[in-house]
């Protein structure tokens, strides 16, 4: 288990408003699954899941509940990304924490189809 940031429970309470705890962190599983999912993007990309966490361009709504799906544009580059972050609330097992599922380099296509297909639950203004 690796910590890569804290959320900001303003942002996050989009998701849900039981937000127990503002760690967000990766096991080793979803970084394997990360690695044999999407070759290559979590070693050239993962320095960047902090950025991605602390102002995230939009959240829309994912398929599992207390869960988001994060999508940042990185300028300098301009790579976007598609971050799912499952949120930890106090149904879950104490121990839990917010956890990121999985985690891609998309393409411009990709995020187009997501803003118009998907309910948009938080924007960067």
């Amino acid at each position: 288990m690796h910590i890569v940031g804290k959320l900001d429970r303003n942002i996050y309470e989009c998701i849900t408003e039981d937000i127990v705890t503002d760690d967000v962190i990766i096991t080793e599983k979803q970084i394997q699954h990360i690695k044999d999912s999407h070759p290559n993007d979590y070693e050239r990309f993962s320095e960047y899941f902090s950025e991605i966490l602390q102002s995230p361009n939009y959240i829309v709504e994912a398929n599992k509940p207390n869960t988001g799906v994060i999508l940042k544009k990185i300028e300098e580059n301009d790579d976007v990304f598609k971050t799912v972050l499952r949120i930890a609330t106090s149904a879950d097992n104490e121990r839990y924490k917010n956890s990121i599922i999985t985690f891609m380099k998309i393409d411009e296509k990709e995020w187009n189809r997501l803003l118009r297909n998907k309910k948009i639950l938080y924007k960067n203004e």
